[in-house]
């Protein structure tokens, strides 16, 4: 699944009720999640890796949506490598 494609699925899915809970809210949901993220990547399976990695990416997506911010645009300053000095792998200092 594209990024793109993620957040219309988001939006459709939950658009209504991430509005109605608000861009502040969805922040301290999302940093919820990285911290359960994090807890994951030291003590968890790879299952709940997986899962985790799967809720953070959705949060982000919702904060995102709400936001105006379209993903894939915003992710495209990676497209050809470090977005400062162009390297793969990035050369910066």
């Amino acid at each position: 699944m594209d990024l793109g494609h993620l957040q219309r699925v988001i939006e459709a899915t939950y658009g209504e009720r991430d509005r109605e809970r608000g861009v502040p809210s969805t922040v301290a949901w999302l940093a919820e999640e990285v911290g359960e993220l994090a807890q994951a990547v030291r003590k968890g399976s790879h299952e709940q890796r997986e899962h985790e990695f799967a809720d953070v990416v959705a949060w982000v997506a919702s904060l995102a949506n709400q936001t105006g911010v379209d993903l894939d645009r915003a992710l495209a300053r990676y497209a050809d490598g470090c977005p400062k000095c162009g390297g793969v792998p990035c050369r910066c200092a």
